[in-house]
């Protein structure tokens, strides 16, 4: 019998590749691919395929809780489920897997913590075979009760140089292979007996604290000083585990590949065909698509003549394209990449220099989204900035002040609830009201249907940061998000 698992979700990363779409604090596990749920809350879901999951462990960043919390609840609504870590910064995989390993220790239930097994998932992956991907969980679970540390293996397709390669005979692992060249790849796609690296893991927890033990001290200790001085609080029904920011800084930046997987005796490797993908760039986005008869595949509103092979996704506005040939193009409403498919995965470059630059699109879409709704903002200066804020039905903003900055609101549909200062009243449709700076204030929707309210601010400071709560339903008083 397969011991008790308990899934772990890795949902830390920032997507560069998939900019503009992927920004850092709206990063690609929260695309959706048309009407279909997100990544993560495809990730959720096949985790609750597994036989007797009733605890799930996401690792994350603060940030990016409040929009995982939100993505979960909405295809599965029980907040007990879900436990979250948050790190302080990214560290790589590494880190994210042993604080993860430390807090099943305490979480295992009825069954002896050592023997607990854990599933580590990526949230931004793609899975299309589930009955095989439960096949292949089922056989890492043997496995790892016996002692191997699990790694899935995808049979490649294409000789590939964006992906790490296991070389194996059957269950065992000969060798791992770093990103090859193109000749290499071939070379491996040929021979047979070589597999991409899925990034997904299974451990019994005993067996990896013992190998992190002897083959990554440094990494086991640090972590686990994070994580035993961390911050622990139940949020919206969520256990929440904040690991401490000073002792998390000195843990090494470093994939549990290189820490452990590459160095260990007990490494063990199942072969499976999931119809996977990383979802890793624009390309692979493109090769989720169906082409038309010249190679070329279109999201959204495109017209296209005399253009082969390309990619042209568009958010809002009509794109017409002429004489293009292997291109990408993605228009979100405040930036366009355009891009040779040769080199999709040079985005992340664009992306460093904004960040260099400070430039906002690096970090957040027009439209934002927080635990009550979002947010878009229309019009933006020095000086001013107007935003549509959409409030969801009983949603309700923290009650808040700013220094910087004054606002007025201007309900266009639905009714407000308003609290301004010592006052607090009901507004409807055409009315508004005016908060100077540093009075505090809350914006809540009493009703049943979307509240819809125009914001103008204006002040010297701007920032989203420029916020002072003094109470939150969402647990955010510690956080700028």
């Amino acid at each position: 019998m397969t011991p008790f698992i308990i899934p772990v979700i890795l949902s830390g990363g920032s997507g560069t590749r998939l900019w503009p779409a992927s920004r850092a604090l709206e990063p690609k596990q929260f695309m959706r691919l048309g009407n279909e749920p997100s990544f993560i809350q495809k990730a959720l879901l096949r985790a609750k395929l597994i036989k007797n999951v009733n605890q799930i462990l996401v690792v994350t960043n603060r940030q990016q809780a409040l929009r995982t919390h939100a993505d979960f609840l909405e295809v599965s609504a029980d907040p007990a489920q879900y436990t979250y870590i948050f790190e302080p910064s990214a560290h790589n995989t590494g880190p994210a897997i042993v604080a993860a390993a430390l807090q099943i220790t305490q979480m295992a239930g009825n069954c002896p913590a050592m023997d607990t097994l854990m599933l580590v998932l990526p949230a931004d992956h793609l899975i299309e075979n589930e009955k095989n991907f439960i096949e292949a969980v089922e056989t890492a679970g043997t496995l790892a009760a016996q002692g191997k540390l699990v790694t899935f293996g995808i049979k490649p397709t294409r000789p590939e140089t964006g992906f790490g390669y296991i070389e194996y005979k059957g269950f065992e692992v000969t060798r791992f292979v770093e990103k090859p060249d193109l000749e290499k790849a071939k070379q491996f796609l040929e021979a047979g007996n070589f597999c991409w690296n899925a990034g997904m893991f299974c451990f019994r927890i005993g067996t990896l604290l013992d190998e992190l033990a002897i083959h990554a001290p440094q990494l086991l200790t640090t972590v686990q000083a994070a994580w035993e001085k961390a911050k622990v609080c139940i949020n919206q029904g969520s256990t929440q585990i904040d690991l401490n920011t000073v002792e998390f800084s000195r843990t090494p930046n470093i994939s549990i590949d290189y820490a452990l997987m590459e160095k260990s005796a007990k490494v063990a490797v199942v072969q499976c065909d999931l119809g996977w993908s990383d979802v890793g760039s624009w390309k692979a986005i493109a090769e989720l698509q169906q082409a038309d008869s010249k190679g070329n595949r279109v999201v959204g509103k495109v017209v296209l003549h005399d253009t082969e092979n390309c990619y042209v996704q568009s958010d809002n506005r009509l794109i017409a394209a002429v004489g293009l040939r292997d291109l990408i193009v993605v228009d979100t409403p405040d930036a366009l990449l355009l891009a040779h498919q040769d080199q999709v995965q040079e985005v992340k470059q664009i992306v460093q220099q904004l960040n260099e630059a400070k430039h906002a699109s690096a970090e957040i879409h027009l439209t934002a989204y927080r635990p009550w709704g979002s947010y878009t903002v229309l019009e933006e200066s020095k000086h001013h900035k107007i935003k549509r804020l959409l409030v969801k039905p009983k949603g309700a903003l923290s009650l808040q002040m700013h220094h910087h900055r004054s606002e007025h609101w201007v309900v266009v549909d639905g009714t407000a609830c308003v609290v301004n200062g010592d006052e607090e009243f009901i507004l409807k449709a055409n009315q508004s009201t005016y908060i100077p700076a540093g009075q505090r204030h809350r914006l809540s929707n009493p009703g049943d249907t979307d509240l819809v309210l125009i914001e103008v601010q204006t002040g010297t400071y701007l920032g989203e940061d420029d916020i002072v709560r003094f109470e939150d339903i969402y647990g955010r008083l510690l956080d700028l998000s």
